[in-house]
């Protein structure tokens, strides 16, 4: 796992591998990106410093947060993560931040398009489903 800035920087910055997803977090541009796979060992353990840096974002968060998830693959443990991520980001919301996330999926994978769906139902929040061949 590879960081350009720890948590609370203006930037985040990991490489994926194939075992934990691509992540990029800028504060400045109000960008979050997550891309890959994700079944790392610790979910936890990987998930921390991005849910502490969220928080902390989400208290002084850019004019519009443009929220981004590509996964190709994410196992149970790792569903906890990314929801428990979503919940955090629509916190922006309500302070004073317009909130556009993005979920993307194979155009042939009902999957991680329901999976989307159901983050969605339970969240709260509005996500655009954005397909891809």
């Amino acid at each position: 796992m590879q960081k350009t800035e720890k948590a609370g920087e203006d930037l985040i910055s990991i490489d994926g591998t194939s075992e934990t997803p691509e992540v990029f977090l800028n504060s400045t541009e109000g960008i979050i990106w997550i891309s890959g796979r994700s079944l790392p060992e610790n979910p936890k353990i990987f998930y921390t410093p991005i849910k502490d840096w969220l928080l902390e974002y989400a208290n002084k968060p850019a004019p519009t947060t443009h929220a981004s998830f590509k996964f190709d693959y994410f196992n149970t443990a790792s569903s906890k993560m990314i929801m428990e991520i979503i919940d955090i980001i629509k916190t922006v919301e309500g302070n004073n931040s317009k909130l556009v996330m993005d979920w993307y999926y194979q155009e042939d994978d009902e999957d991680m398009y329901e999976a989307g769906e159901d983050f969605e139902a339970v969240t709260g929040v509005k996500i655009n489903y954005m397909p891809y061949p």
